[in-house]
Protein backbone atom coordinates (compact mmCIF):
# COMPACT_ATOMS: atom_id res chain seq x y z
CA UNK A 1 0.00 0.00 0.00
CA UNK A 2 1.32 3.44 -0.95
CA UNK A 3 0.58 5.64 1.87
CA UNK A 4 0.73 9.68 2.14
CA UNK A 5 1.30 11.15 5.39
CA UNK A 6 0.50 14.86 6.45
CA UNK A 7 2.51 15.96 9.46
CA UNK A 8 2.02 18.86 11.44
CA UNK A 9 3.82 19.95 14.60
CA UNK A 10 5.95 23.07 15.10
CA UNK A 11 8.64 21.44 16.72
CA UNK A 12 11.42 18.96 16.49
CA UNK A 13 11.40 18.33 20.21
CA UNK A 14 8.04 16.35 20.36
CA UNK A 15 6.16 13.38 21.03
CA UNK A 16 4.43 13.92 17.78
CA UNK A 17 7.76 13.82 15.73
CA UNK A 18 8.66 10.50 17.59
CA UNK A 19 4.96 8.86 16.80
CA UNK A 20 5.78 9.51 13.28
CA UNK A 21 8.94 8.24 13.29
CA UNK A 22 7.08 4.75 14.87
CA UNK A 23 3.97 5.04 12.70
CA UNK A 24 7.07 4.85 9.75
CA UNK A 25 9.02 1.97 10.81
CA UNK A 26 5.85 0.43 10.73
CA UNK A 27 5.30 1.03 7.54
CA UNK A 28 8.52 -0.11 6.31
CA UNK A 29 8.21 -3.10 8.46
CA UNK A 30 5.18 -4.49 7.18
CA UNK A 31 6.07 -3.49 3.40
CA UNK A 32 4.37 -0.38 2.43
CA UNK A 33 5.77 2.38 0.65
CA UNK A 34 4.89 5.87 1.76
CA UNK A 35 6.05 9.41 1.08
CA UNK A 36 5.35 12.27 3.27
CA UNK A 37 4.39 16.17 3.34
CA UNK A 38 6.03 17.28 6.53
CA UNK A 39 4.04 21.19 6.54
CA UNK A 40 6.72 23.28 9.00
CA UNK A 41 9.20 21.88 7.46
CA UNK A 42 7.97 22.45 3.90
CA UNK A 43 6.97 26.08 5.58
CA UNK A 44 3.63 25.37 3.51
CA UNK A 45 1.83 28.55 3.08
CA UNK A 46 -1.58 27.93 4.56
CA UNK A 47 -2.81 31.69 3.75
CA UNK A 48 -5.55 31.62 0.89
CA UNK A 49 -4.94 34.22 -1.24
CA UNK A 50 -7.10 36.51 -2.98
CA UNK A 51 -7.15 34.91 -6.07
CA UNK A 52 -7.47 31.16 -4.48
CA UNK A 53 -10.43 32.35 -2.18
CA UNK A 54 -12.64 33.95 -5.70
CA UNK A 55 -11.57 30.83 -7.51
CA UNK A 56 -13.18 28.46 -4.43
CA UNK A 57 -16.28 31.15 -3.90
CA UNK A 58 -17.08 31.07 -7.13
CA UNK A 59 -16.80 27.18 -7.49
CA UNK A 60 -14.31 28.38 -10.57
CA UNK A 61 -12.50 24.77 -11.72
CA UNK A 62 -11.38 26.50 -14.71
CA UNK A 63 -9.02 29.37 -12.89
CA UNK A 64 -5.47 28.12 -12.07
CA UNK A 65 -4.42 25.96 -9.09
CA UNK A 66 -1.29 27.06 -7.42
CA UNK A 67 1.83 25.09 -8.07
CA UNK A 68 2.13 24.06 -4.65
CA UNK A 69 -1.36 22.84 -4.06
CA UNK A 70 -1.05 21.11 -6.90
CA UNK A 71 1.93 18.89 -6.25
CA UNK A 72 -0.54 18.27 -2.85
CA UNK A 73 -2.93 16.96 -5.05
CA UNK A 74 -0.93 15.03 -7.12
CA UNK A 75 0.44 12.58 -3.99
CA UNK A 76 -3.05 12.36 -2.89
CA UNK A 77 -4.28 10.92 -5.93
CA UNK A 78 -0.97 8.70 -5.69
CA UNK A 79 -1.47 7.24 -2.84
CA UNK A 80 -3.74 4.32 -1.37
CA UNK A 81 -3.84 5.77 2.31
CA UNK A 82 -3.66 9.43 4.15
CA UNK A 83 -2.58 9.54 7.55
CA UNK A 84 -2.64 13.15 9.25
CA UNK A 85 -0.20 13.13 12.48
CA UNK A 86 -0.62 16.11 14.49
CA UNK A 87 -1.11 17.83 18.52
CA UNK A 88 -4.02 18.56 19.35
CA UNK A 89 -4.34 22.39 20.09
CA UNK A 90 -7.68 23.43 21.17
CA UNK A 91 -9.97 20.59 20.07
CA UNK A 92 -8.23 20.98 16.44
CA UNK A 93 -5.45 20.80 14.56
CA UNK A 94 -2.45 22.95 14.20
CA UNK A 95 -3.96 26.23 11.54
CA UNK A 96 -1.05 24.82 9.71
CA UNK A 97 -2.82 21.70 8.54
CA UNK A 98 -6.50 23.70 9.22
CA UNK A 99 -5.17 25.52 6.36
CA UNK A 100 -3.32 22.83 4.03
CA UNK A 101 -7.14 21.88 3.73
CA UNK A 102 -8.62 25.33 2.93
CA UNK A 103 -6.21 25.27 0.32
CA UNK A 104 -5.50 21.30 -1.11
CA UNK A 105 -9.31 20.84 -0.86
CA UNK A 106 -9.85 22.94 -3.72
CA UNK A 107 -13.19 22.66 -6.05
CA UNK A 108 -12.65 20.64 -8.76
CA UNK A 109 -10.56 18.18 -7.00
CA UNK A 110 -12.09 17.65 -3.42
CA UNK A 111 -15.89 18.79 -3.70
CA UNK A 112 -17.60 19.45 -6.63
CA UNK A 113 -19.48 18.11 -9.53
CA UNK A 114 -16.45 16.69 -11.24
CA UNK A 115 -14.19 15.84 -8.59
CA UNK A 116 -10.91 14.53 -9.52
CA UNK A 117 -9.63 13.66 -6.31
CA UNK A 118 -9.68 9.78 -6.48
CA UNK A 119 -11.64 7.94 -3.56
CA UNK A 120 -8.91 6.59 -0.93
CA UNK A 121 -8.90 3.17 0.93
CA UNK A 122 -7.87 4.24 3.79
CA UNK A 123 -7.63 7.37 6.65
CA UNK A 124 -6.19 7.60 9.39
CA UNK A 125 -5.89 10.33 12.34
CA UNK A 126 -3.08 9.82 14.64
CA UNK A 127 -3.71 12.91 17.19
CA UNK A 128 -1.57 13.43 20.63
CA UNK A 129 -3.83 15.13 23.00
CA UNK A 130 -2.89 16.64 26.73
CA UNK A 131 -6.49 15.29 27.76
CA UNK A 132 -7.41 11.88 28.60
CA UNK A 133 -9.80 10.51 25.88
CA UNK A 134 -12.56 9.97 28.28
CA UNK A 135 -12.36 13.75 29.60
CA UNK A 136 -12.71 14.73 25.72
CA UNK A 137 -15.97 12.35 25.07
CA UNK A 138 -16.95 14.33 28.45
CA UNK A 139 -16.40 17.65 27.71
CA UNK A 140 -17.96 16.34 24.09
CA UNK A 141 -14.81 17.27 22.34
CA UNK A 142 -13.91 13.94 20.92
CA UNK A 143 -17.42 14.09 18.66
CA UNK A 144 -16.61 17.23 17.48
CA UNK A 145 -13.01 16.77 16.49
CA UNK A 146 -14.13 12.99 14.86
CA UNK A 147 -17.03 15.18 13.49
CA UNK A 148 -14.42 17.89 11.80
CA UNK A 149 -11.93 15.32 10.74
CA UNK A 150 -13.51 12.47 9.64
CA UNK A 151 -17.00 13.79 8.82
CA UNK A 152 -16.05 16.92 6.52
CA UNK A 153 -12.67 16.66 5.95
CA UNK A 154 -12.60 12.79 5.24
CA UNK A 155 -16.12 12.27 4.19
CA UNK A 156 -17.04 10.58 1.62
CA UNK A 157 -13.57 10.89 -0.17
CA UNK A 158 -12.29 7.54 2.50
CA UNK A 159 -13.88 4.39 2.16
CA UNK A 160 -12.67 3.68 6.04
CA UNK A 161 -11.37 5.84 7.78
CA UNK A 162 -10.36 6.06 11.66
CA UNK A 163 -9.18 8.60 14.68
CA UNK A 164 -6.40 7.51 17.08
CA UNK A 165 -6.12 10.35 20.12
CA UNK A 166 -3.27 9.11 21.99
CA UNK A 167 -4.07 10.82 25.31
CA UNK A 168 -2.60 12.74 28.57
CA UNK A 169 0.80 13.39 26.86
CA UNK A 170 1.09 16.73 28.00
CA UNK A 171 4.29 17.54 29.81
CA UNK A 172 2.32 19.10 32.51
CA UNK A 173 1.62 15.49 33.68
CA UNK A 174 5.46 14.23 33.64
CA UNK A 175 4.24 11.09 35.40
CA UNK A 176 1.19 9.74 33.05
CA UNK A 177 3.28 11.02 29.87
CA UNK A 178 6.12 8.70 31.02
CA UNK A 179 3.80 6.09 31.22
CA UNK A 180 1.49 6.40 28.04
CA UNK A 181 4.59 7.06 25.93
CA UNK A 182 5.84 3.49 25.22
CA UNK A 183 1.98 1.96 24.81
CA UNK A 184 1.45 5.48 22.51
CA UNK A 185 4.32 4.39 20.50
CA UNK A 186 3.86 0.82 19.74
CA UNK A 187 0.21 1.88 18.77
CA UNK A 188 1.28 4.14 16.09
CA UNK A 189 3.40 1.14 15.02
CA UNK A 190 0.96 -1.20 15.31
CA UNK A 191 -1.63 1.39 13.33
CA UNK A 192 0.81 1.45 10.36
CA UNK A 193 1.64 -2.32 10.48
CA UNK A 194 -1.99 -3.44 9.53
CA UNK A 195 -3.00 -0.82 7.02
Amino acid sequence: MNVFIVYAHPSEDSFTRHVKESFIRGLEDAGHSYLISDLYQMNFKTDMSEAEYLRESNYRDDLPVPMDVKLEQVKINGCDAIVFVYPVFWTEAPAKLVGWFDRVWTYGFAYGNNRTMKQLAKGLVLCVAGNTLEKLIEMGHYESMKTVMLGDRLSDRVTSKEMIVLERMSKEYAEEREGNWDKHLETAYQAAYSL
